[in-house]
């Protein structure tokens, strides 16, 4: 965005996305996981399956997912979560978790999704 030391133009700009937020957390399905170890290891875990059923993103039929990692909260739309991780199912980005390992899903680190969005 360019800058602009016009206060008239910065608050409706301000006011704009005040009113998308406001729209999307009153109207639309926002999934809220949070993700306790990802302060500490710089990762999201994001499940596809469990107990070989697909699961997880893979299931939801949230518009947006709010992940919360301490005082951060980061919105992404779902659709454009499955696409970041799919090229890593399979790879070593593919880890088992969840209760008794019985679900799969993919490490993506905060700093590539905050790229990304």
């Amino acid at each position: 965005m360019k800058y602009c030391s016009n206060f008239k133009y910065d608050l409706e700009v301000g006011q704009a996305a005040e009113k998308e937020v406001g729209d999307m957390l009153a109207n639309q399905k926002i999934e809220v996981k949070l993700d306790k170890m990802a302060k500490r290891t710089g990762n999201l875990y994001i499940e596809y399956e469990s107990r070989g059923k697909p699961s997880g993103v893979s299931r939801s039929e949230a518009e947006h997912y709010c992940f919360v990692v301490g005082n951060l909260k980061l919105f992404i739309p779902t659709e454009r979560l499955k696409e970041l991780i799919e090229p890593l199912k399979g790879t070593k980005f593919d880890k088992r978790g969840g209760d008794n390992n019985t679900s799969k899903g993919v490490l993506l680190k905060l700093t590539d999704v905050l790229t990304v969005i």
